[in-house]
């Protein structure tokens, strides 16, 4: 297709923006969203989209199930190892024979888009090169497809350029279509929604700490387990879940004046825990995880900074999965280390 006819058909998608472009819209209250900026469920239709022989603008939408993720104010979105970005645009099923032509004809009508490509439109869609009459014999037995953009990822626009097209229901999409939305790209959008908690360590002692005195480190166990998105696109019947799991936290403790426990700054996950709570009867053992400054924090403090990293994995629609790498997620809190005062008799 020419590029006017890309941008016009650009355009005319426009008018569609808010109800079919994922990202669109306030959050669904009954959502569990951890925090951020994320995609909402569509309003509606989850149970596939269709009724009789229509289908509903959302019905391509990608439904989130978020139950399962991280929830509060201090969650925050991964970051990827591996520089890995979301899917711009996917495309899936979006209108009925009597739907596309309900969109289409006004704006042939209009005029807007010129007499060149109208016509190309009109023969591709009517005149039987190579659909007639906007598949109207078929309806029922399938779908036209179009794209979806991922508002969170520009320039979507750009990289789903593809016009309709029709598969029948229960039939891949053509083998030369990039970007048809499958289980794999679920779980790269899902992977989009995942929120973790903040890495805020419990610290013993407790914000202020001394020269030389080992300072014990760990997280609330409850809190860091794994946590996953499931995605699907119900009309299709594919589904695919992202996981994230805690491997392990690295400790930064922001000067270096210091000692860490193990001496990487490395905690791994012991028995779904990571690093000791201190206790009394301590006192004398070496945190396995944790931090010891070398130098008082002087009128400051120390900017120590826990990063955790996550493990991504995923399983979807017929036996379907794979790792998505590892993601990081940290956060810094101020330390205050003071010198130990002798007391002279």
């Amino acid at each position: 297709m020419p590029a006017l006819s890309v941008a016009a058909r650009s355009l005319a998608a426009l008018s569609l923006v808010g109800s079919v472009v994922v990202g669109a819209g306030p959050a669904m209250a009954d959502n569990k969203i951890g925090g951020g900026a994320q995609t909402p469920a569509p309003s509606g239709e989850t149970s596939g989209g269709v009724d009789g022989d229509t289908i509903s603008s959302q019905a391509g939408v990608i439904v989130y199930d978020r139950s399962k993720n991280g929830v509060g104010g201090s969650v925050g979105a991964l970051t990827s190892t591996a520089s890995w970005a979301p899917p711009a645009c996917w495309y899936a099923p979006k209108y009925t024979p009597d739907q596309l032509k309900a969109h289409l004809e006004p704006i042939w009508a209009a005029d807007s888009t010129g007499y060149e490509w109208d016509a190309q439109q009109r023969d591709r869609y009517v005149e039987g090169h190579p659909y007639t009459d906007f598949n109207k014999d078929k309806a029922g037995k399938g779908y036209w497809w179009d794209s979806y953009v991922n508002q969170d990822f520009p320039p979507g626009w750009d990289k789903c350029k593809e016009p309709y097209f029709w598969v029948d229901k229960g039939d891949p999409p053509p083998a030369d279509i990039q970007n048809a939305v499958t289980p794999e790209i679920l779980a790269e959008l899902a992977y989009n929604e995942i929120r973790v908690p903040s890495t805020t360590v419990d610290l013993a002692p407790a914000d202020t700490t001394k020269v030389n005195l080992p300072t014990w480190a760990w997280l609330d166990g409850a809190t860091f387990r794994p946590v996953s998105v499931t995605a699907s696109v119900p009309i299709l019947g594919i589904t695919a879940t992202t996981t994230a799991e805690p491997v392990s936290l690295r400790i930064d403790p922001g000067t270096g004046d210091a000692l860490t426990y193990p001496a990487s700054g490395v905690c791994g996950i012991d028995n779904q825990r990571i690093g000791e709570p201190y206790a009394r009867g301590k006192a004398d053992r070496t945190p396995p995880c944790g931090v010891k400054y070398l130098r008082a924090s002087g009128n400051g403090a120390y900017p120590l900074k826990a990063t955790i990293t996550w493990h991504i994995h995923w399983t979807g629609t017929g036996g379907a999965g794979g790792d998505l790498g590892e993601g990081t997620f940290g956060a810094t809190q101020d330390v205050v280390v003071q010198e130990i005062q002798a007391v002279n008799r």
